[in-house]
This record gives C-alpha cells, sequence and structure tokens, in this order.
C-alpha cells in the first residue's frame, strides 16, 4: 500500500508558516495553506504551496492526518482559524498554535517558564489566552508555541535604521527574549520529529537584553551613527509599542530545548544582525 504522503496544513501563511514549509517541502512534505484572496491563492501555487481561501473555501475540508500549523492573531471575536476551521480539528494528526508570550504579562523581569501562570495585562494577551484554550478544548494535545519578539530578513533593526524609522528608547531595566523567525520554524519542524502532543514550547534565544543594545549593535555593524536615546517616558509610542514596553520578561528555552533537541542557530541578538548584515551585504 502506497504510503499517504505527509501534509502541512497552515492556517495562516506569513514568514513563520513560509519557513516551516521550506524545511519540510524539500522532505516530500505537501503544502496547503490559507489565503485571504484568489491573486494570494495563485501566488502559491505558483510557489508549489496549494491555496485555500479562508474566507470561500466551500466545502473543502482539510486532509485527514494533516500536521496543522495555526499562526492567525486573534480579533476581537477570536481566532479565526479556530472559527473556520476548529470544528475539523479531530481529523488532524498534529496540531500546533503559534501565540506569544505576552500571555504571561508583565513579570518584572523575571523569568517565564513552560508552566508559568498566565497572566495577561493587556486584551492582545487576554487574547491570546482565549485562542490558546479554545483549541485546547477541541484538543487537549495542540502545541503551543509562546513566541518573543520575532526579527528577520527585512523586519530588523538593521532595515529600521536604514529606513529612520527607530528610536533608541531607554527605560531602566526593560529587557527583552527574542528570536530568528528561521528558529521558530526549526523549533516547530523539532516538535513535529518527536511527535510531541500538548506541550507548551518556547522558541526564543538564550539572552534577554535591553531593546537600546541591540539598536547599537545594528548601527556598529551599519557603520551609522546611533540614533538620540530617548528616555521611555519622553518616547511617542503608539498604544501598541507603549504596551509593548509595559511588560518586562526574561523567557526560558531550557525545557523545549530538552523535549525538541532543539537549539537557535542564532543564540543572541549580535549572531542574528551579523547573519542578516552579512545577507544584506550579499544583496
Amino acid at each position: 500500500m502506497k504510503k499517504q504522503q505527509a501534509t502541512l496544513f497552515c492556517i495562516g501563511y506569513g514568514d513563520t508558516s513560509k519557513a516551516v514549509a521550506d524545511i519540510l517541502r524539500p522532505r516530500g512534505w505537501q503544502v496547503v495553506a490559507t489565503s485571504r484572496s484568489e491573486e494570494k491563492a495563485d501566488r502559491l501555487e505558483a510557489e508549489g504551496v496549494t491555496g485555500i481561501v479562508f474566507d470561500d473555501h466551500g466545502d473543502w475540508t482539510p486532509p485527514e492526518g494533516a500536521h496543522w500549523l495555526i499562526s492567525t492573531p486573534p480579533d476581537e471575536d477570536g481566532c479565526p482559524g479556530f472559527r473556520e476551521f476548529g470544528k475539523h480539528a479531530a481529523s488532524a494528526g498534529w496540531l500546533g498554535y503559534l501565540s506569544t508570550t505576552g500571555v504571561y504579562g508583565d513579570l518584572d523581569g523575571g523569568w517565564a517558564f513552560e508552566w508559568t501562570t498566565r497572566s495577561p495585562d493587556n486584551k492582545r494577551g487576554e487574547r491570546r489566552v482565549e485562542s490558546e484554550d479554545a483549541w485546547w478544548s477541541v484538543r487537549e494535545d495542540t502545541n503551543v508555541f509562546r513566541l518573543p519578539g520575532i526579527y528577520g530578513p527585512g523586519r530588523s533593526q538593521l532595515d529600521r535604521l536604514k529606513d529612520g524609522d527607530t528610536k533608541r528608547i531607554v527605560k531602566p531595566g526593560q529587557v527583552f527574549s527574542r528570536i530568528m523567525v528561521s528558529d521558530i520554524a526549526s523549533c516547530v519542524a523539532a516538535a513535529i520529529d518527536r511527535d510531541l502532543k500538548g506541550q507548551v514550547l518556547h522558541p526564543c534565544d538564550d539572552e534577554p537584553a535591553p531593546p537600546q543594545d541591540a539598536i547599537t549593535f545594528a548601527a556598529e555593524l551599519l557603520g551609522m551613527e546611533l540614533p538620540p536615546e530617548t528616555p521611555f517616558d519622553e518616547a511617542d509610542l503608539s498604544p501598541m509599542a507603549r504596551g509593548f514596553y509595559s511588560e518586562c520578561k526574561r523567557v526560558s528555552n531550557a525545557r523545549t530545548k530538552s523535549l525538541t533537541g532543539w537549539l537557535p542557530e542564532f543564540s543572541d541578538y549580535r549572531a542574528g544582525l551579523k547573519h542578516l548584515a552579512a545577507l544584506q551585504d550579499q544583496n
């Protein structure tokens, strides 16, 4: 009997889902992904990905036994992916939901572990908690990947400095954990390889650090003048950015490493930014 082709079903297809697909497709996996328009679905088809229009899929149902990766951010009514496909979750062979470390709220610089109690400080975090619970309500074995600040090609301090769109905001004691997009993908792939079920995982680097340190290092790599320091209390920030600074925590990845055998390729922001700077030099 012919073995069924392994399938990755992506509910949402942004940078992270694409990076996971780029790992699995060379192994012979089929990739199916939702899109918001026929035009984007056609672009996915040109990349070798089967595109399904999110709001207009008719009677289409996900392939039996597929590995699901859900990355749609919640709206005021919850997780759009859950509303659209949650009723089919029983057919999945594996589920992974991309959430955020924002569910822990502010820990005043303390450590968030995979078992830390969720205590969000804002509506965005509350919606993530509701979305995690929604998926767990239909599949207790859903894996939840809680992501810190994400950076990667085209979305790092290097790019913001070049665009003149960054400030060196200083808030004493503030630290963030980070992760390169490709390292999220390799962590998800490692969880799939080990067939992990029902785990909370922290794909993050090994060194939480102040945000101004990453900007300083990026400016040094680019040979650019540093933006002047701006005290947090004087910074003209959007409500979302201000909310981001309202949470201070360090995120531990020790248990995640143990469960998956995964190690981040870019263990701190310096390694990641050096890599991205080298890529820019090549282009």
